[in-house]
């Protein structure tokens, strides 16, 4: 009897569409666990580098020697490197055509507003399929349960004797997608939630950096203005 009721026995006996109930799970199970390490590893690396480039910035390093390294690394950075680059972008190209101060400042802030928009997408992209596959798996789950017993107990009816051990590896290979559905669902709704804690965390960062970023460069704006009045 315990061969007959092994995990594998039980699946391989399921029905067909039980069967691809079950694959469906699984591939949405190794997809999201794919997603889950992606995400902690690309998550983890955007705190590092806002942290770093955070400590460097109000370091008191020379803000345009501070835009000529990261020009020169302009395709490996991302993060606040990148809302730094445009801010700084706008800011020259705004000085140079002797732009008035308010017009400049909202240049910066469309500018920087836009990279912090582009950035927050890359740090959300993803997690909508974690909680694709965090909410449906357990239907899907539930969906081949219903349709295994149901099956099981079509099956009792057609004979005049029924006993438990005729119906309960039916009812046993159906309540594995249930199991299945959940092994899906678990994990990626924990990481959906930590992660979206964690993206909603950089953004604030991202944002405050930005309106810091933007008032520093009105006041240098200004104080390069006063000589000329």
């Amino acid at each position: 009897m315990e061969a007959e009721m092994s995990l594998f026995s039980l699946v391989t006996r399921a029905s067909l569409l039980v069967q691809i109930v079950m694959l469906i799970l699984l591939s949405a199970s190794v997809l999201s666990w794919i997603v889950i390490v992606l995400k902690f590893k690309v998550l983890k690396l955007a705190r590092e580098e806002a942290v770093r480039f955070e400590d460097q910035f109000w370091s008191g390093i020379n803000l345009s020697d501070l835009y000529q390294q990261v020009k020169r690394k302009a395709e490996n950075i991302g993060g606040i490197a990148k809302i730094f680059e445009a801010g700084f972008t706008e800011y020259v190209r705004t000085h140079k055509n002797k732009t008035n101060p308010e017009m400049m400042l909202a240049s910066i802030q469309r500018s920087m507003k836009v990279a912090v928009a582009r950035e927050e997408d890359r740090l959300d992209s993803h997690l909508s399929l974690l909680a694709t596959i965090g909410s449906i798996s357990p239907y899907i789950g539930l969906f081949g349960t219903v349709w295994g017993i149901m099956r099981s107990f079509i099956a009792l009816g057609a004979v005049e004797h029924a006993s438990l051990a005729m119906v309960a590896p039916g009812i046993a290979e159906a309540l594995i997608a249930t199991a299945m559905g959940l092994f899906a669902a678990i994990p990626a709704v924990i990481a959906y939630n930590r992660y979206a804690e964690r993206v909603d965390r950089l953004s604030s960062t991202y944002e405050n950096f930005a309106e810091e970023f933007a008032t520093i460069l009105q006041r240098q704006s200004n104080v390069a203005e006063e000589p000329a009045s």
